[in-house]
This record gives structure tokens, sequence and C-alpha cells, in this order.
């Protein structure tokens, strides 16, 4: 099953870095399809033509679109090595509602920590912060949110942490001080090599996300 198997990706994007992560735990081979979203090629439209976004996982010439769905499709494919998501159907939704939680949350509070200033960034900082301790109770003593092993959540959330020290140095705080349990478990999962070869640099992150506030009419 493993034949077959390109992922249309761009970079930077934390939802593209999910499926690597994924990918990369099953120890699937795949093409990686660097994708211009400036000027979105045919084979992305074509593969995706509902949203038009990446990242898309194409399998024996089959898309799979959005990043949660996509990390689903790749436990349920190829379920011999690294299960993702538990057996438990209790435990199972309870997964998909915190990478849900994720994506409706982290996502948009992270981006106007680096698009927005005045109240608007204050107010968006103390959200975030709200959001990471209650990660923190979910994370609780385990030592990733998946329990002994990488799981769901894990990949859910990993990626936004290549934007930590972005976030830190625009918004004037420190992550650490105020949720060390947070950064201790990025420190854990970045050991993995699943996870430290798919994550975006931060520093490559950071010069992406000020030439973009430059655009914006930032600094």
């Amino acid at each position: 099953m493993a034949d077959e198997v390109t992922l249309l990706d761009f970079w930077a994007s934390p939802f593209g870095m999910r499926v690597r992560i994924a990918l990369a735990e099953k120890g699937v081979k795949y093409e990686y399809s660097e994708q211009d979203l400036r000027d979105k090629s045919a084979l992305l439209l074509q593969m995706n033509p509902v949203y038009k976004k990446i990242p898309v996982l194409v399998h024996r010439g089959k898309p799979v679109c959005e990043s949660l769905i996509i990390v689903q499709y790749i436990d349920d494919v190829w379920r011999d090595k690294a299960p993702l998501l538990p057996s438990d159907p209790y435990e199972r939704a309870q997964s998909m509602f915190w990478a849900d939680f994720i994506d409706k949350k982290i996502h948009d509070l992270s981006r106007k920590i680096w698009t927005t200033k005045g109240e608007e960034l204050e107010a968006a900082k103390k959200g975030f912060f709200e959001c990471l301790e209650l990660l923190e109770g979910e994370l609780g003593e385990k030592p990733y949110f998946g329990g002994q092993t990488l799981g769901y959540v894990d990949i859910a959330f990993l990626p936004f942490c290549c934007g930590f020290s972005t976030y830190e140095t625009i918004g004037n705080f420190s992550i650490e001080a105020q949720c060390p349990k947070i950064i201790a478990w990025a420190n854990r999962c970045l050991k993995k090599e699943s996870v430290a070869k798919s994550l975006a640099e931060p520093g490559k992150v950071h010069e992406l996300v000020l030439e973009i506030r430059k655009s914006l009419g930032f600094d």
C-alpha cells in the first residue's frame, strides 16, 4: 500500500507538517511536491477543486484533503506500525476533540499574534495562553498527549511549535515561563527523528512571518 504516494504541500504550512510527521511515523515513502500558493498548480487545482488548498495526499491517484482527515487516513491505511489514534471509541473521540480544539483555537490565536496590534494583540495573547493552559491540563503528567507514544493530538499541535519563538518575539512574552509543560513536551517530541525532520526550521518560519507582516504594513 506504500506505492504511489505524493504529498502536495508548502514547506511552512503547519497543516502540511502534520501529514509529514504522520508519514514519517509510519515509515511511508512518498514524493514531496512543493506548491507555489500564489500560483497554484494545475495538479493542486485538480486534486483539491473544492478548497484549492494544501496539503493534499495523493494515494494511488486518489486525493485526500484536509490535514486531520489525512492523518486519520494514513493511520487507517498503514495500520501495521505506530498507531496514531486510540482503538477505544471514547479515547478516540477525545483525541479528535482536542485536535479540533487546536484547529479552532491555537491556529486562529497564534496567527492573530503576528497579524494584529494594540488591544486585539493583547486579547489574542490572553486567549493563546488560556488555550495553552487547557492543553497543559490535558497533557497532565503524560509524556505525550497520546500517552506513552506520539499520537494524533501531538501531531495536530506540534507544527505550531515552529512559530513559538516568533510569537514570543512579536508578542513580548515567554511561553516557557507561563506554560513550562508545553515547552518540555515540545522538546521531548523534537528528540524523535520523525518530528525533527518533518518540522520547518523556526528561523525560516520567523523570516517568512516578518515578510508577511511587512506586506501587511507592520514593522
